[in-house]
């Protein structure tokens, strides 16, 4: 971890969620343990970490609420859904036809839908990272894992 800039603790508002599938629930998990593990998350405002993130959804807007470990807020901002809103519909369509390979198709054709289901997480990832630039500065490891956070948020949408 680079510095004073990481996470290490990551909330999701539970009250913004629907019920989430085993494959999404495992994901949801894999994501905040391997953000904990490794991730560079640096506020624009140079104040040093670590940090807490809350992530929610309120109003159709992505909240970032990230405080310092003794709970008081350091910034808070948000990101408009609609941004995201295609993106993660396309990746949610594309986990459900991997999800179903996986059940009964061919190992090249679940590579295939891997490979696309990989593309589209990077693709959303980047977009996040960019999104992300006027607040705090993220690396790309950190960009994807919290694209699936964001993605579990938004999966009521």
């Amino acid at each position: 971890m680079e510095g004073q800039y990481f996470l290490t603790r990551i909330e999701l508002d539970e009250k913004s969620v629907i019920h989430r599938s085993a494959q999404i629930e495992h994901e949801r998990k894999i994501a905040i343990f391997d953000l904990l593990e490794e991730n560079y998350f640096e506020p624009v405002q140079d104040i040093r970490g670590p940090y807490t993130l809350y992530l929610s959804v309120s109003e159709n807007r992505i909240i970032f609420d990230v405080r310092s470990d003794d709970d008081s807020r350091i910034t808070m901002f948000s990101l408009a859904i609609v941004i995201f809103r295609k993106i993660v519909k396309d990746y949610f369509l594309i986990c459900e036809s991997y999800f179903e390979a996986i059940k009964t198709g061919a190992p090249s054709k679940i590579e295939a839908i891997d490979m696309g289901r990989r593309g589209l997480h990077n693709d959303g990832a980047h977009l996040l990272k960019e999104q992300l630039e006027k607040f705090v500065k993220v690396d790309m490891s950190t960009a994807r894992r919290l694209f699936t956070l964001i993605c579990v948020l938004h999966i009521r949408v």
